[in-house]
């Protein structure tokens, strides 16, 4: 089954919390250090080989590691970030995916496209591409062109948030989408434009939308955060869901989603 084994994964990317992650926001950092550690540990659980990189002080915004490249098929896309104060993390991560894990890079050559990997939402597939106020036609255009394997569809978001802020996959052919009007415009453009036909999950707190399917496991926000979206999990999902706490990761970023790169590599062998 082609979309149960793109949701198949054996590693994960993650980037420890620096002390300059205060500057983004409200932040409790203890706190968000703490939630960080739990995320990690569930990835392990689940069975990732998780890669943590270290916390750098000039990279405030680096544990949303997703941003910095898009990685299918056992390709890594690198992005070219909407903000420019993230360019070194991008550098940062192309050179761990390259060296250290071996990945085959695409480069974007449209030096006009701004990506950012929060944007982009892989369905098992087909892609869809937000054009939100970090990621624009040629970046979407980049992604068609590094996976042509597979449709890509630019989906325009007029929220201030990244696509995957608001839908994301929670199952093989299934998108988890919040219940609020922009989240659901979104969703009717998806359905509209879309390759292939999708169930859907609809939450009633949008900030419940960004879960991550990871080896038949649901991973979504705790009780005490999305207490009517928790009550929906619980009702229709049938495999393995975690839940665990993202308040203070959720505020300058998606949330789960944003906090992880993950890949499959084919010659994958488990320590033992």
């Amino acid at each position: 089954m082609a979309g149960m084994a793109s949701f198949r994964f054996t590693h994960a990317v993650v980037c420890r919390i620096p002390l300059s992650f205060r500057t983004r926001g409200e932040i409790e950092l203890e706190e968000a250090r703490r939630q960080h550690e739990a995320f990690v540990r569930l990835l392990r659980e689940i069975g990732l080989d998780v890669i943590e990189l270290p916390p750098d002080e000039g990279l405030p915004e680096s544990v949303y590691v997703e941003d910095t490249a898009v990685v299918c098929n056992g390709i890594a896309l690198i992005t070219r970030p909407g903000s420019q104060t993230r360019v070194k993390e991008v550098e940062t991560v192309r050179a761990v995916l390259k060296k250290e894990l071996d990945l085959p890079i695409v480069e974007i050559a449209d030096e006009s496209a701004k990506l950012d990997g929060g944007d982009v939402l892989f369905t098992g597939k087909e892609f869809f591409v937000g054009l939100s106020e970090w990621t624009n036609e040629a970046g979407a255009r980049a992604v068609a062109a590094a996976f042509p394997e597979f449709p890509c569809t630019p989906v325009k978001v007029t929220q201030s948030k990244h696509l995957k802020a608001m839908v994301t996959m929670a199952g093989p052919d299934v998108i988890c989408v919040g219940a609020g009007k922009a989240s659901q415009e979104v969703i009717k453009r998806i359905e509209r434009e879309a390759t292939f036909t999708y169930q859907t999950i609809t939450v009633p707190e949008d900030e419940a939308a960004n879960v991550l399917y990871i080896n038949n496991c649901l991973i979504h926000r705790s009780k005490e955060e999305i207490p009517e979206s928790f009550k929906v999990f619980e009702d229709v999902v049938k495999f393995q869901r975690r839940s665990l706490s993202m308040s203070e990761l959720s505020k300058a970023g998606s949330g789960l989603s944003s906090c992880c790169l993950l890949f499959r590599r084919a010659k994958h062998i488990r320590n033992l």
